[in-house]
């Protein structure tokens, strides 16, 4: 097998692995192991930020038109960003005793229709819609320990907006700000890094300071959804 045929088939076992990653954190959630899982769940986002970068260096599209790496990526972001959190929100008791069960079904049911959307993404890179960020939702639903009709509002809020034709970063493609919006990404991740591993008294200023960086997504998204055409295509 040709060198370069073999980094591509590599580029698409590397977006693949979040899988496996997605079925190891359940088991860590189930065993009541939440550091570890939470630890599981900065790693597949750490996948799922770099796999497009070498999907595009290997040349898959080029080199193996017969899959779709879009929709590998597409399965294994719905099983890391919704279908693993939702499961941490309700098995960790974070959501409302009694009521969880509806709750989760919001966001995956609005998560599975817009990962059903062919304008999801939109042609100048950027997601339609809240981009199912779960992940980040239940990690600080938990780390902050917030009440969990809080934490329902905040879900039931975001499952709407999934519906709404608001344009989002999508950070690795698009080109405003993109720089320094993944240097403070990355600065995250290791703050986030830090909250986990003190897990589970982590310093509340490292806690708080890690927030800088999801208001600065939404910031920047709505500022650049104000102004400029946003796409609205979406019913």
């Amino acid at each position: 097998m040709p060198l370069r045929l073999l980094l591509a088939w590599l580029a698409h076992l590397y977006t693949a692995l979040g899988a496996a990653v997605a079925v190891f954190t359940l088991v860590l959630v189930v065993g009541g192991r939440y550091r570890e899982a939470l630890a599981l769940m900065g790693l597949a986002l750490a996948l799922d930020a770099t796999d497009g970068t070498f999907a595009r260096a290997a040349r898959v599209k080029e080199l193996l038109p017969q899959v779709d790496g879009a929709r590998l990526d597409d399965i294994v972001d719905y099983l890391n960003y919704v279908f693993v959190p939702c499961f941490l929100l309700l098995w960790a008791g974070l959501l409302p005793a009694g009521h969880g069960w509806w709750i989760v079904c919001l966001p995956l049911l609005a998560s599975a229709y817009g990962f059903s959307q062919a304008d999801a993404k939109t042609p100048d890179h950027y997601f339609l819609g809240f981009p199912s960020y779960w992940n980040v939702v239940a990690f600080y639903c938990y780390v902050l320990e917030t009440d969990p009709w809080l934490n329902a509002v905040m879900i039931i809020v975001l499952s709407v907006m999934v519906f709404v034709p608001i344009r989002y970063l999508y950070p690795s493609r698009n080109v405003l700000l993109q720089g320094p919006t993944i240097a403070l990404g990355v600065v995250w991740g290791v703050l986030c890094f830090v909250v986990v591993y003190y897990l589970p008294t982590p310093p509340p200023g490292v806690v708080w300071a890690s927030l800088f960086f999801p208001v600065y997504y939404l910031a920047v998204s709505f500022w650049s959804h104000l102004r400029g055409r946003p796409s609205t295509s979406r019913p």
